[in-house]
């Protein structure tokens, strides 16, 4: 048996990617393991788009250089390490230039070609694999060979042709594609069949989706969705990341008509200010953005939102930050991220004069912040008192509790047997924390609550089956 390391950052495409990575070298003999340092080879899956996004790959790398050393010296053999992902895509000369000793750079388009590109590194020495192939990659992965668990992540569409001045993701992911239907659905069906119920729908530009049809036409993302909630066991729906500009009439309609689509939605608007967002090229004005919202909440009325937001972009004045802050009042929003903009290279973006201070980013981006914190606990403690189903995935972080996800997205926690992760539970609210919610299972029956035994009557845990069915 070979060992596997993969670290990954940014996105949940990148967790995704690292996933199938895995499932592409596990014909080769290659395990997960949870250190670098016990790895036969590392893959480190990055991101191009925060700051310093960069730099952080070569530290990671410095310290894998030591471990590689330290490996050779001790007779255990050799570690090959791999750098993928967007900084590999983008930054791909610069990697082999600075850290010689990294045996494979490949970007997120290749990786479906790791068997072959292992075994050339192995063989001559370094390889840099930066194509964006003509084949698409999904129609050369193999079946997962992993678990998927509760929640499972599903690759729909890749790359976005929205061009943002700030992004770099239209150079480092590719035109947007999208894959056919049938593939998706079968995918799908299989994710279920091994253990998942809730399927999250992965895309750069998720609602752009336009993948063939079995009836030879291009489906859009809503009528994605009405087929896949036909899969039986498909109990939650989710999608991300979406852009504004392709929430069409369909995919709205889902939202009021699919019971199994969350009543979440991150839906990016990034400023508030109309001469921000043309800078941007964006392509939407603010009010665009305020009416979509009111169309979906029309549709689903306890539809929560979460955005992202930059501050600080080339030009930005005062009164265009007030404009954000305007909006985020009007709209209110659920969760949020946001960043004081950071110029990336070769973006258009990047060759525009920025006169504002980090400074006045920072102090732009707190004022922000706190404004979005307080929208957060406020809808977290909209919740104390309301009884809820939540999908359980995991143990909790103290003895005795297991954790899971709201249909809002939130982190909840109670005490309750392990055995009832992988099932949907009424939990009623009691505390509301910054980010998260503390909640009693509400009881059922006996089985529900009986501690875990590990000799327990089978009879028993069949009741427990039986009720969950039947719910």
């Amino acid at each position: 048996m070979k060992r596997l390391f993969v670290k990954t950052w940014g996105c949940q495409m990148n967790v995704y990617d690292s996933q199938r990575m895995a499932d592409v070298l596990a014909p080769m003999g290659y395990a997960p393991v949870d250190r670098p340092d016990d790895a036969d080879m590392v893959i480190l899956n990055t991101c191009h788009i925060r700051e310093k996004a960069t730099e952080k790959v070569f530290s990671e790398l410095g310290r894998l250089r030591a471990a590689k050393q330290a490996r050779q010296d001790a007779g255990k053999g050799d570690m090959m390490i791999a750098v993928a992902g967007c900084v590999a895509q983008a930054e791909g000369a610069e990697i082999t230039a600075r850290a010689p000793f990294v045996d494979l750079v490949f970007g997120p388009q290749t990786y479906h070609e790791l068997p072959d590109m292992v075994a050339t590194a192995a063989r001559q020495g370094g390889l840099v694999n930066t194509d964006f192939p003509v084949e698409a990659k999904f129609d050369h992965l193999p079946d997962a060979a992993a678990d998927p668990g509760v929640s499972a992540f599903l690759s729909v569409q890749e790359g976005c042709d929205k061009f943002c001045t700030f992004c770099v993701v239209p150079y480092t992911r590719g035109a947007e594609y999208s894959r056919p239907v049938d593939r998706i659905v079968e995918e799908a069906r299989r994710l279920v069949a091994r253990g998942a119920r809730e399927i999250t729908l992965l895309g750069q530009n998720v609602n752009a989706f336009h993948g063939d049809g079995p009836d030879g036409k291009a489906w859009g993302l809503g009528r994605l969705i009405y087929r896949l909630a036909e899969i039986e066991g498909l109990a939650r729906i989710r999608y991300t990341t979406s852009h504004p500009r392709d929430m069409d009439d369909a995919l709205i309609r889902a939202h009021g008509e699919v019971p199994q689509l969350m009543p979440f939605l991150h839906l990016p608007v990034q400023s508030g200010a109309d001469r921000v967002l043309a800078a941007m090229n964006r392509k939407h004005t603010a009010d665009h953005y305020r009416a979509i919202v009111d169309r979906l909440r029309d549709a689903r009325p306890d539809l929560a939102l979460s955005s992202d937001f930059i501050v600080g972009f080339p030009g930005e004045t005062a009164a265009d930050f007030a404009e954000t802050l305007r909006l985020v009042t009007e709209i209110g929003f659920a969760q949020a991220y946001s960043f004081k903009y950071s110029a990336r290279a070769g973006t258009p973006a990047a060759a525009l004069d920025d006169p504002l201070s980090d400074a006045e980013k920072s102090d732009r981006l707190t004022a922000l912040q706190q404004l979005l914190n307080e929208q957060q606990l406020a809808f977290n403690h909209a919740m104390v008192g309301r009884t809820i189903p939540v999908l359980f995935d995991r143990a909790g972080r103290k003895p005795g509790q297991i954790q899971g996800r709201s249909p809002w997205m939130q982190s909840v926690h109670v005490v309750a047997p392990a055995r009832l992760c992988g099932s949907i539970e009424t939990v009623r609210i009691d505390q509301a924390l910054a980010n998260s919610l503390s909640a009693t299972l509400v009881l059922r029956d006996a089985v529900a609550l009986a501690p875990d035994v590990p000799d327990a009557p089978a009879r028993a845990r069949a009741a427990h089956r039986a009720a969950a069915a039947g719910r």
